[in-house]
This record gives C-alpha cells, structure tokens and sequence, in this order.
C-alpha cells in the first residue's frame, strides 16, 4: 500500500481525498468489514472455564468420596459421615477456585492492546469534517491527525506539515519520527509515509486514508500472534497434572482392590465396605496440595517482589529454576541507559573528553553538528539533564561545556529534517546559519563515510584520501572495541531551498569532522550476576539493536563474551538464514544478536525452543509481545516497558536491571525444590493412613484410624508445615548445579519411594506400636472384639493419629534439606516452620484433649505419655535421613540413584 502511486492508490480503495466517503458506502464497508477494534480469539465461557476445574482427576475422586458419604450418612444417619461429605465438597471448590484465578489471564493482554485505540477519530465523509467513533472507521476514510492524537487505524498520509510520530510503542524507536508523504524504505514500517494504529502524534498536522482497520492493521496482527502463541503449558502446570494422574491412580486402584477384597471376604454390610473405599480414597489424594503449591508460589513471589521482581503468573515462579537461555536485551538492561561521551576523534587525533587540546575548528564544527542535528533537550534548571534519546542528550550535555547549545539552535533554525531510522541508519537537517543553508550529517561510521569526500584538518576541508580513511577506520575501531557506541559527524553547505523534501537532500559532497565515541556503562552488579548464571549452567544470549562490535565489547566487559571470537548473527544475516541454519548456530557456546529488530525476538525463541531449552526472554515494546509470550517466562521492563509488554510477562523488572534475574533465577529453583520438600512431607502420611484399612481387612483388627482424623491431618495439622517449607532458605549449593532438565519429574519415582516406601513405612510403624502399646495396656489381646464406642479402642485410635503427627514433626524437620546436612541448614533457621509445628501440635493436642470433638473424629484423650509413645520413631527418622544426607554429600551413587537427590 506504502509503494502504490497516490492516484493508484484512492482508486483502489475508491475514495477522493479531499471528500472521503459517502455516509452510505461507509456504512457498507462497516457492515462488510467489521468494526475497528481488536477483537479477541473466541474462548470457552467463564463458567465453563471454571467448571473445568471441578472435574479433573483430583475433583472426580472427591466428587466420589463426597457422594458416597452423603449415601452413607442417609442410609444410617448420625454417624457423621455428612461432615466428611461436606469437607471433600469443600475441597474440591476451593481448589477449583484457586486453578481458575491461575488460569483467568488472557482478556488483560487484550485490554492493554485496546487501551491503545483512542475512543473518538476526525474524519471526512461527505466532504464535511466530522468526529465519530473511533470503532467506526473503515478502509477508504480521510483522517485529521494534529499534535497529541492516537493514531486510529493505519493510513498513509497524503498532505503534512511537520508531522512527527512516536512508533515507539510499536517498533521501539526512542525518538519521534517525522513523516512524509512519499515511500522511503520498501519495508511498510519503516516507510515514512504511513502511520500505525495505536502510536502518537507528537508534532505538527497530516491528513491520511485508511487502508486497514481492526485486527488487520499491524497492531492487531501483533495481539493476533500473541493469542496465538500464548497458550504454551508452564511446566510447573504440567507436573501438578503428571503428579495428580499418579496419586488418582494409586488412590483409585487401591480403593477400588479394598473394596473387591471386602466385598468377597468379608461379612461386613455393604455400607461398611464403601466406607473403607472412601477411606482409602481420601487416605491416597493429597487435598490439600493445590493450595499449598499455589500459597508456596505466593510466598516466593513475595520474596522475590522484594528484590524487584514482580512475577505477574505465580506459575512462572518456578520456571525459572529450570531456565536454560536467557535472552536478554543490552541498553538499559545490561547497561545503565546512561550515555557519556568518552572520546573524540578530531584533526585525525584521539581525544579523551577531557581534552582540552582541540584544534578549534574541528571543535566548533563538531559542536555545532551536534547541537543541531539533534531532537534532545537539556532541562532548563540543570544543563547536565536532559529529555530525549540518552544518546542525543549525551551529545548535547558534551555541547554545554563549550557554548550555550539553547543559543545556538536559536540562531540556527532548522528547515527540514530526515530522521534517523533502522532502515537509513543516519539523520540529517538542513538549518540557516548566518545566512547560509547547511546540511548536518550524523549518523553510523559505516554508512556516512560513504557519503563523505572531505575531513576538516586544521580548519580547512582538504580530500579524504586513503591515508585518512585509514586513520579514521583505526579510530572507529578503537572506539568499538571498547564498547562505545560511535557516531560520525559531517557538515556541506547546500543551494537555499524555500521548501526541502527527501529526494532534495544531497547524497555525497559532506565534509567529514569526527568521530563521537559514547559509552553506555554496565549497570552494577550485572558482570557479577552474568557470571553466577553461567556458572549455574544458564546461557546468556544478547539480543540488540546496536553494532555487532559494540555487543561484543558490552559483552567481554561483563563476562558475556569470553571467547576470541563469538558467533555474532546481524539482523539482515537473520532475515535470509533458514531455520537449520540458525539451529546451527545456536549450538555456539556464545552467541550474540546484533542490530535485531523486536519482531525477530520470536524467531531466535522459536529456534531455542526447539532446540530443547526453556527461554527467559526480557522486552519491553510492542512487538516484543509475541516473543515475550512464546518464551518459557517472558521478563517485561517496569520503567520502559509499553502496557503491553507488562501485561504479556510473566514477571516485571521493576529496576530494568539484568542483576535482578540472579535472585530470581535462585528463587525459582530454590521453589522447585521446596515444593518437592513440601509435596513428600505431604505424601508420606498417606502410608499411615492407608495402612490401618488394609490391616483391617487383612488381620481383621479393630479399624485403627478414622476418616475425618485423615482429614484434620490433611486438611488441618498437615497444611501448616507444608506451606512453611516453601519459606525454606536455599541450600548452599542451589546455583552450582546445572538446571533441572525437563524430563526431571517434581514428583519423580525416586521421591514417591522416600516418602511412601521409607519415611512412610516408617510413621506406620510408629503409629501401629502406639496403637497396640495403648491397646496392650489396657488389657486387649489379639481376637478380641472391640465396639466401637469402647473407650481403650478411642484412647488407642487417639494415640495412633498423635504417633502420624509426632512422626510428621520430625518429617517436616528433615525435608529442610535434600542435600545439605541439617546442622548446616540450621534447625532453627526457618521460623515459620517452628510456628506450623507448634500450631499442629496444639491442633493434634486439641483434637485428642478436647472432649465435645471426640464424637466428631471417633477418638478419646490420651495422658501425655501415650500421645509421645512414637518419639523414638521420630528419632530414628532424623538419623536416617541425616545417614542418607552424609551418603549424598560423599556421592555414594546407589544412595544418589536411589533417592533422586
């Protein structure tokens, strides 16, 4: 549309400039086109997304338990199976509630997209200038756009005056750019001569037609392909459902063998045997895991908030422990977004700024292209500040010390202007000084040379001559290889023009000044950081816009880059490379981006991931939205990030800095392992709880544990520790191992062994010692009949229930560490932990002590000696898993394969 002639072009969309469309044929393209809004991808209804939650596997079997507990409560009222109906109902809610808050995310992106369509557009119709809703605009329309109005569709522009718009927002151009009413790069974006829905006028007039709308304008495409890509699984999802299907199985064959074996064995009613199986049942499933693991992301989340990371999925906390790529952009992430000028390169002389040994010709030239091809200003209370690109105002700054730059760009005023962009890699105005018109050059080294046939030495212009050239190359190297960002600034005297257009600028004939070496400092503790990320295994992939020398310097100065020569890939190498060739690349020990646009960020994504890593990828624009999604965990900039980039994170830096990545890397992998710390403290109760049923079918004695006891450690003393745990500081060696790979289960076959096959082996033991003890004591012997309301069996299902607490205190203790000794981890370190095991001994003590609740839970209170019978088992546990530690530190690889740590 930008490369069609203009009368091509209103013949194509059958419109006139100058009275747009007819009320009626607007009204046609309406009905025909649609609206112009962005409209989002069609998704399942909210009630439906919700009910989705209550019937996954965890769901099913409770809806199962639930309603055998109501039948058995209106078969044979009073016995309290309603309160274990109620519990599992409530269960099941409230762990639907927390899936669907996860999961109710993808209508804000689409609202930071809207809020970037202005409500109302002035438009010609009939000829007439009319205001109507932006909504209603359609291709063919003639738009008004003046100084601080939201561009309402794409259009190209037919008539300007002084029109400067802000793509920022879209393509990540700092600066304004000013616009024309002719093509100026075959590229749509990078024309000129159209304007974007969704960006803002900032100067001057235009008039334009439309000639896409809605979601076919490029702000659409772009929140397209961001609903397209936004559906990717966040691995720490699909290891709860990996471990739900696990556990449900168990739950489920188990409960369903208990059930046959009691159903041909043994006598008992009918309603007897469900209740085993609903036992059974509630015994396997972990109710209260799904709150726990999302109360353990919030915990991390707010610790990590503390350090300026604000984690937008609670999720994504736990991605970042297994991250293997960041992909990171430089200015203002690794570096401070702070330019200084460093070095001068003048009369064929490097300068450090300090010089005061300028020749002063050279000088005043070089002032006087830098304070007039620039769109900075300096603050009017303090000259060293300024508003604008960091480095135009780092030119202007330099400017001040020498002359008063606000008079010179009085006395000089500017007739015409060609902006910098990507595409040109220059900028050049055309300004009345002393009554001459002058053209002012500034631009990249490698492209403005070309245009230049003269160097100013000592004040006159003499030819540049492959002695210069050479000089000047060796400086500009110099320059880069230091990581400055070089600018060359050149001059020409042009014919007076009482109006300037683009093809009016001349192409050559500039008189070369100097070169401006600008430097962008590391920001603190990103050197620091780099090298702790890649000393835990995680690549670092710079991904920017500035010159490749310029990245590879950046990055040998923060420890990036410590090869002789990395694999740097440009921008233009990218847009013809295939895909196996990139993939090829990216096996590189160190590769850099350099001179990338936003919108091949989801490519190089797009390539890692298939080349098997997990991707953290930083951004902050527009068109970063695609690739900040596609990543594993996107990282959104807080204070120059677009509304846009926040809302597709996962997680906002709120300081833009690269160092902050480090705590969070260290964050998410110390969650990973304290969820799985938390999910075997969990587990391992259900052998004890399990175990009662089956004896009871088995050796036929006296049911040793009742289903709402399983519940008030589940739900109840259980809950606290579990949660405590994911508080757990990191262990020693956290960011010296590589990162977890993505085959590595959180609930692995290893795990499952330690809590069910060891650790809980172990508290049934205890628990049935305590029971018999108790039994035994009171004058019990094996055969002989128990009621159920016989007050020594409710003192020994009492002491039974305090022997799985007691076990589960020592259990809560030694899941601190998988690795570290527990003398090292401290025993006292987590204090909230210390907390949650006070609060379950006092609900355990409650539970046994407190009289009006034994009808509740089927027990009867117990002497103090008898509610601590299990002690020496908890003991022993301690020991053990200090043994099996001491093993895992001396690398006894049986132990290591064995226990999975």
């Amino acid at each position: 549309m930008h490369q069609v002639p203009l009368e091509e072009f209103y013949r194509r969309l059958r419109t006139s400039p100058y009275k747009g469309l007819s009320s009626a044929e607007a009204a046609l393209r309406l009905t025909r086109d649609g609206p112009n809004t962005l409209v989002q991808r069609k998704h399942e209804p909210e009630f439906v997304k919700f009910l989705r939650q209550m019937i996954n596997l965890f769901a099913l079997l409770l809806w199962a338990g639930a309603f055998l507990s109501f039948l058995a409560e209106w078969i044979r009222p009073g016995e309290g199976n309603v309160f274990i109906a109620v519990a599992l109902v409530g269960v099941v809610l409230l762990n639907g509630t927390f899936g669907y808050y996860q999961q109710h995310k993808a209508e804000q992106i689409m609202a930071s997209f809207r809020d970037m369509l202005p409500p109302m557009a002035r438009v010609i119709r009939d000829g007439i200038l009319r205001q109507i809703p932006a909504a209603q605009l359609v291709r063919g329309d003639v738009i008004l756009l003046e100084e601080g109005d939201q561009v309402p569709a794409d259009a190209r522009l037919f008539e300007v005056s002084g029109l400067k718009v802000d793509n920022s927002s879209l393509t990540g151009e700092s600066e304004p750019q000013l616009r024309t009413t002719y093509q100026t790069d075959k590229r749509l974006l990078e024309s000129r001569n159209v304007v974007f829905s969704g960006t803002t006028a900032q100067a001057g007039e235009g008039k334009a037609v439309v000639f896409a709308t809605g979601m076919k304008t490029q702000i659409g495409r772009t929140a397209d392909l961001t609903q397209t890509v936004a559906t990717r699984e966040i691995p720490i999802r699909r290891e709860i459902r990996h471990f739900t299907r696990i556990i449900s199985l168990i739950a489920v064959v188990m409960g369903g063998v208990v059930f046959l074996v009691s159903f041909f064995l043994l006598e008992n009613p009918l309603l007897a045997k469900l209740i085993f199986a609903i036992g059974i049942i509630v015994a396997n499933v972990p109710e209260g895991l799904l709150p726990t693991v999302t109360l353990c992301l919030s915990i991390a989340a707010r610790r990590m908030a503390e350090n300026k990371a604000l984690i937008k999925n609670l999720e994504s906390v736990e991605t970042l422990g297994c991250t293997t790529v960041i992909c990171t952009d430089k200015t203002g992430t690794l570096t401070q977004n702070r330019m200084e000028v460093k070095r001068l390169f003048l009369n064929e002389c490097i300068h450090t700024e300090a010089d005061a040994r300028f020749e002063p010709e050279e000088l005043e030239k070089l002032q006087l292209v830098a304070s007039l091809c620039n769109n900075a200003h300096l603050k009017p209370d303090d000259p060293t500040q300024y508003l604008g690109d960091p480095t135009e105002g780092a030119l202007l700054v330099f400017s001040q010390r020498f002359h008063d730059v606000n008079v010179c760009q009085a006395a000089c005023p500017r007739l015409y202007e060609e902006p910098f962009t990507a595409a040109t890699k220059l900028m050049v105005t055309i300004n009345l000084v002393e009554g001459k018109q002058l053209a002012c050059l500034k631009g990249a080294p490698d492209v403005a040379i070309g245009m230049c046939d003269s160097i100013l030495i000592n004040g006159r212009p003499l030819p540049l001559s492959e002695v210069h050239r050479q000089a000047y190359l060796s400086a500009y190297e110099e320059f880069a290889g230091k990581g400055e960002r070089v600018l060359l600034l050149a001059y020409r005297e042009v014919e007076p023009r009482e109006f300037w257009r683009n093809e009016d600028l001349p192409g050559g004939g500039y008189i070369f000044v100097g070169l401006v070496g600008m430097f962008d400092p590391p920001r603190p503790g990103v050197p620091e950081a780099v090298t702790a990320i890649r000393g835990a295994g995680v690549r670092v992939v710079m991904v920017t816009g500035d010159y490749q020398t310029t990245a590879v310097a950046i990055g040998r100065m923060i420890g990036l880059v410590t090869v002789e020569k990395p694999a740097v890939i440009t921008g233009e190498q990218l847009r013809v490379m295939g895909d196996a060739m990139l993939e090829w690349e990216l096996e590189e020990k160190e590769v850099l981006f350099a001179r990338i646009s936003p919108e091949q960020k989801l490519r190089i994504v797009q390539a890692l991931q298939r080349h098997g890593e997990v991707v953290a990828v930083t951004g902050d624009g527009v068109n970063d939205a695609p690739a900040l999604k596609q990543a594993d965990i996107g990282v959104a900039m807080g204070l120059s990030g677009t509304d846009v980039a926040r809302e597709s994170a996962d997680m906002v830096l709120m300081d833009d800095n690269f160092a902050t990545l480090l705590p969070a890397i260290r964050e998410g992998r110390t969650i990973f392992d304290n969820l799985k710390k938390s999910i075997a403290y969990t587990v391992t109760h259900a052998v004890p709880e399990v175990a009662p049923y089956l004896a009871f079918l088995l050796f036929g004695i006296p049911l040793p544990l009742t289903v709402m006891l399983i519940l008030s450690i589940d739900l109840g003393t259980d809950m606290l520790p579990a949660i405590a745990l994911a508080s757990e500081q990191a262990e020693r060696d956290i960011m010296l191992i590589p990162p977890r790979s993505r085959k590595e289960r959180l609930v692995s076959a290893r795990l499952i062994f330690l809590a069910y096959g060891l650790h809980g082996v172990m508290e049934a033991a205890a628990a049935f010692y305590a029971y018999f003890s108790v039994l035994h004591a009171g004058g019990w012997r094996w055969g002989t009949p128990l009621a159920v309301n016989d007050p020594l069996y409710l003192k020994a299902v009492s002491a039974f229930f305090a022997a799985i607490v007691i076990c589960q205190v020592a259990n809560g203790l030694m899941s601190k560490t998988h690795r570290q000794s527990l003398l090292q981890q401290g025993v006292f370190s987590n204090r909230w932990l210390l907390v949650s095991i006070a609060v379950e001994l006092a609900l355990a003590a409650a539970i046994i002590g407190f009289e009006p609740l034994h009808p509740l839970f089927g027990n009867a209170s117990l002497n103090i000696g008898d509610f601590f019978l299990a002690w020496p088992f908890a003991v022993g546990m301690l020991f053990l898993d200090e043994w099996r530690r001491w093993l895992i530190r001396r690398n006894v690889r049986w132990v290591i394969k064995l226990t999975g740590c």
